[in-house]
């Protein structure tokens, strides 16, 4: 029951997530119809209102939500692994965006429409292939990769800080 919970939640905030940081640069695009005092303000406001108290949050419960599900389910598979680091990739989007929101804002500030054009672009299409990877569950081939990846202590023998031995060598108490 735990983990219908946690997907449920997952879900949840992953949806609110997902649609606050594609609303986050049409937001950003309105910066300059806007033009300066009170209606600049406004949108200011709700923008950062947006990205620190709804947006962020949502992202920091699907996070930790769907880590305890990797805990929970003990989920260890290739197209996972690929699924973390586009989450990564959309991580880093969201701080760039966040960074934005810092900045669009100050005299002078501009979002060109090709830009608001790109990022919805890159991160739709992120959130797509993260949507892809999850249902479809692809068996992604890795045979390209050395067999020192798999097998435990093969990393540090292929980095050479630890040479290869025979031995089975025990922990002492």
């Amino acid at each position: 029951m735990t983990v219908v919970w946690l997907k449920f939640i997952h879900v949840a905030s992953l949806s609110i997530w997902a649609g606050g940081i594609l609303l986050l640069p049409v937001l950003l695009g309105q910066r300059q119809a806007a033009g300066e005092g009170p209606p600049l303000h406004r949108l200011h406001l709700f923008t950062r209102f947006a990205y620190v108290v709804v947006v962020s949050p949502a992202a920091f419960l699907a996070i930790a939500s769907g880590t305890a599900l990797i805990l929970a389910r003990e989920i260890h598979f290739e197209w996972f692994a690929l699924k973390l680091l586009l989450v990564g990739m959309l991580v880093s989007l969201h701080v760039w965006v966040g960074l934005l929101v810092l900045t669009i804002f100050d005299q002078g500030g501009h979002f060109a429409r090709w830009r608001v054009l790109a990022s919805l672009v890159t991160l739709s299409a992120l959130m797509l292939a993260i949507f892809w990877l999850v249902l479809a569950k692809p068996a992604i081939p890795l045979g390209f990769l050395p067999e020192n990846l798999f097998r435990p202590g093969g990393l540090s023998e292929l980095w050479g800080a630890v040479q290869p031995s025979s031995d089975t060598m025990m922990p002492t108490p």
